[in-house]
């Protein structure tokens, strides 16, 4: 269980919902909302992730792998005792190569004990496979910490999104937000394995030459420590002034993803009005800009290797001159210089693998404080905000749809108010028509009543229960939504209509999918139900729109929204989609947006919002029978061009 002594409060969610405290991450599903039956591993996860301490917005880096890395501090300790113990290994062959050096050099003069050599020889070989073996051992355990660190980041981004607020994403461009889910999360994951082992064991070898040598003989290791330090001193500062550049280079990569999405996004528009001049303008622009951060952050890392080579032919040199000369005053014996030749390899070999390290640390710490401030952003409030004695539903309790909406206000910035003080009151089973103008503020009541935002005051109410009194997962259980953008996902078909309800058979999608007019569709494709929906697989707007009302009749959830359903398909596809709709409305209390008043003209009560106010509301006869902004705006639709 990780420690909990630097763990920190931060509010979230919006400024008048913040909440004492909050972990870092996030749940996977709309289950993971949910405070009953959660697989016990969800449980865990979540509980372990609450206590992770925020990460520090001064130090995102540090702090972030400060968290993740500490569930494994145990594992690393070990491992750094493995890396130490190798090195010790290795750090006492030198000593060895030295007795047999002089045993060789007394011999020259009379005989050589062979079989002391051979002793020695046996010994050093020995100290060298058990070197080995515990640097495997260390190699093996630190794989295991960095591939299991990644894991934890990519659940954590993944929890992550489910609690974001909606503004976050509608504030950000969708390729910058995949750059950080995936780039940046894969180049942490490589450089954390080609790193930390390297770390580990070169700190543990850098340290123990050096104490050799010092054992050795002071003279020379001072001479090799101060040449390395003054070449170090230089590497230190090519790689700060590198950081800046990998930096920048991390960001326009975000930059230029985004674009590249946006604009094979909108690919037909973009055609359709001769903007492949700008859109390849705007891409060279930036492709520029990151070859430029990516040319000067490579060329200063790749500085790291030959400024650490130098380094080790510098002490090198400086042992060989300063070890001469003692040794022709006599102040050392010829295997000690040899020894010393050893020791200065092992002092500098790790100094390389620093420089080789730091080289892949720099886009790591990049892209490592991208994807930590993701990680740290403002989460949606509290789930239960209201303290209304009436509560949540009771369990069980049969929801009849009653929906009373008062004095609602709502921006979406302090300068921006959408809703000035709206009210309804939506009996059960009604069938409630939102119109207006653009920007009237109807798609902002659709986020208020599932929650994507929270209001700023004023309250809605469901069958008398206060929306804040419930979890967002049990509110939103109690909507189906169909929406004017159609969204499948690569699965079968029976998966894109099932989704997230389980138990359905197949007689009740065959009584589905008659119901909505798809069964046809169904029956042409190759496998049915369980043909896979991928590139080879061709929908019309009108089939998605119609998968999409099947799949809120799945759900059989008893308030429904519909936000512009029929607003992207022909007459005739609309006439068979308006039908299913209506099939699907039946029973159920029903918000529909719509600008195509036609489809809205059976509705129990019609709100016209103007200005983020209700300026009328009625029956459509009733409306029309006023006169008012309603018939107009009716009207106008039929009035010839």
């Amino acid at each position: 269980m990780p420690d909990t002594t630097d763990r920190t409060a931060r509010p979230t969610g919006r400024a008048d919902d913040q909440a004492d405290a909050r972990p870092t991450g996030l749940a996977t599903s709309r289950a993971d909302d949910r405070t009953d039956a959660r697989p016990e591993a969800e449980e865990v996860a979540e509980a372990a992730l609450a206590l992770r301490p925020r990460l520090v917005a001064r130090h995102p880096v540090r702090e972030g792998f400060k968290a993740y890395l500490r569930p494994h501090r145990w594992t690393i300790c070990l491992s750094a005792l493995m890396a130490l113990g190798g090195s010790v290994l290795n750090l006492v062959g030198p000593s060895q190569l030295s007795r047999i050096t002089n045993i060789v050099a007394e011999g020259l003069t009379g005989g050589v004990d062979l079989a002391r050599v051979g002793r020695l020889t046996a010994v050093l070989a020995l100290l060298y496979a058990l070197g080995l073996v515990l640097n495997y051992v260390q190699g093996y355990l630190m794989a295991g910490v960095v591939q299991s660190t990644t894991r934890a980041v990519r659940q954590d981004l993944s929890r992550k999104f489910n609690r974001l607020p909606l503004s976050y994403l509608d504030s950000r461009s969708t390729g910058d937000v995949l750059s950080r889910v995936t780039n940046d999360v894969d180049t942490m994951s490589q450089s954390m394995n080609q790193s930390m082992s390297s770390l580990v064991s070169s700190a543990a070898l850098l340290v123990g030459s050096t104490v050799m040598m010092l054992w050795t003989n002071w003279v020379l290791a001072l001479a090799g420590i101060t040449a390395a330090l003054l070449g170090m001193t230089l590497t230190m500062g090519t790689v700060r002034r590198s950081q800046v550049y990998f930096q920048r280079q991390a960001e326009q990569l975000g930059a230029l993803n985004g674009h590249v999405e946006e604009t094979y996004d909108g690919f037909t528009v973009v055609k359709a009005f001769r903007g492949e001049a700008r859109a390849s303008r705007v891409m060279h622009e930036r492709n520029d800009e990151l070859y430029d951060s990516a040319w000067r952050s490579q060329f200063l890392s790749g500085l790291m290797m030959p400024l650490m080579i130098f380094v080790g032919n510098l002490s090198y040199v400086v042992v060989c001159v300063v070890g001469a000369v003692l040794a022709m005053d006599g102040s050392i014996e010829f295997g000690t210089i040899v020894a010393f030749m050893v020791y200065v390899r092992l002092f500098t070999q790790p100094l390389q693998t620093v420089g080789q390290v730091a080289s892949s640390l720099q886009p790591m710490t990049a892209a490592a404080r991208r994807v930590f401030t993701l990680l740290d952003e403002e989460e949606m409030g509290p789930e239960v905000t209201s303290d209304d004695p009436a509560g949540a539903p009771r369990p069980g309790e049969v929801v009849r749809g009653a929906v009373d909406v008062e004095h609602l206000r709502f921006g979406y910035t302090r300068d921006r108010v959408v809703l000035h003080d709206f009210s309804a009151r939506v009996e059960p089973g009604q069938k409630v028509a939102i119109v207006g103008p653009t920007g009237a503020g109807k798609t902002t009541i659709v986020n208020l009543l599932m929650r994507f935002y929270e209001a700023d005051s004023g309250s809605i109410r469901i069958d008398g229960h206060d929306v804040t009194a419930m979890t967002r997962a049990q509110l939103r259980d109690m909507f189906g939504m169909v929406l004017q953008d159609t969204w499948t996902f690569q699965g079968t078909l029976r998966e894109n209509l099932v989704y997230d309800v389980e138990g359905v058979d197949d007689e009740r999608l065959d009584e589905i999918c008659a119901a909505t007019g798809i069964t046809e569709l169904v029956r042409q494709l190759p496998q049915g139900y369980d043909t896979l929906l991928d590139e080879t697989v061709t929908l019309s707007a009108g089939q998605k729109q119609l998968m999409t009302i099947a799949r809120a009749m799945v759900k059989d959830a008893p308030l429904l929204i519909l936000d512009e359903a029929t607003s992207s398909v022909d007459t005739r596809t609309e006439i068979q989609v308006q039908a299913a709709m209506d099939r699907l409305m039946q029973g159920r209390t029903s918000f529909v947006i719509a600008h195509r008043l036609s489809t809205i003209r059976n509705a129990d009560l019609i709100l016209y919002l103007e200005g983020g106010d209700v300026k009328e509301s009625g029956t459509h006869a009733e409306l029309l029978e006023r006169g008012g902004a309603y018939a107009a705006l009716y009207n106008s639709q039929f009035d010839p061009a």
